[in-house]
C-alpha cells in the first residue's frame, strides 16, 4: 500500500528553524538525504521531494471550457506544504515508522495520509 507523508511549514515549525544553528541546519538537511537514500535502498521509496514556497505557485482551474491562471502569491495562510515522501510499504504501522525517521517529526510533527487505490475504476 501506498502512503503519503506530508511535511507542513507553519508559524510552530518556522519558529524551531529560526532556533537552529547553520550546522544544525546543514545536518537536518543531511538527514533527510539519508533517510531518502535509506528508503530507496530497502525499496519503499517512490519519490521524496521539498516544495518552493506558496508564492513561487499557479492556481489552474477551468471554467466554460476556459483555462485561469493565478499567479502567486495566494491569501496569506499560515500553513502549507512544504514537502513529501511518497513510500510503499505493507501497513500504516510502517508508514508510521518511516514518518518518525523524518527529520521534521523531531522539530513538530509530520501527517501519514493512505494514498487511494483506485485501480478497481480501470476495470
Amino acid at each position: 500500500m501506498k502512503y503519503l507523508i506530508l511535511i507542513h511549514s507553519n508559524p510552530r515549525s518556522l519558529a524551531v528553524w529560526e532556533t537552529l544553528t547553520d550546522e544544525q541546519r546543514m545536518e537536518f538537511g543531511r538527514g533527510h538525504m539519508t533517510l531518502s537514500n535509506e528508503l530507496a535502498e530497502s525499496g519503499e521509496l517512490i519519490v521524496s521531494e521539498g516544495l518552493g514556497e506558496p508564492a513561487m505557485g499557479k492556481r489552474v482551474s477551468v471554467r466554460d471550457g476556459r483555462t485561469l491562471v493565478t499567479d502567486g502569491p495566494f491569501a496569506e495562510v499560515k500553513e502549507h506544504l512544504a514537502g513529501f515522501l511518497l513510500v510503499e510499504c505493507e501497513s500504516m504501522e510502517k508508514a508510521t515508522e518511516i514518518a518518525a525517521r523524518v527529520p521534521d517529526a523531531a522539530l513538530t510533527e509530520v501527517e501519514v495520509r493512505p494514498v487511494l487505490d483506485l485501480s478497481w475504476l480501470e476495470h
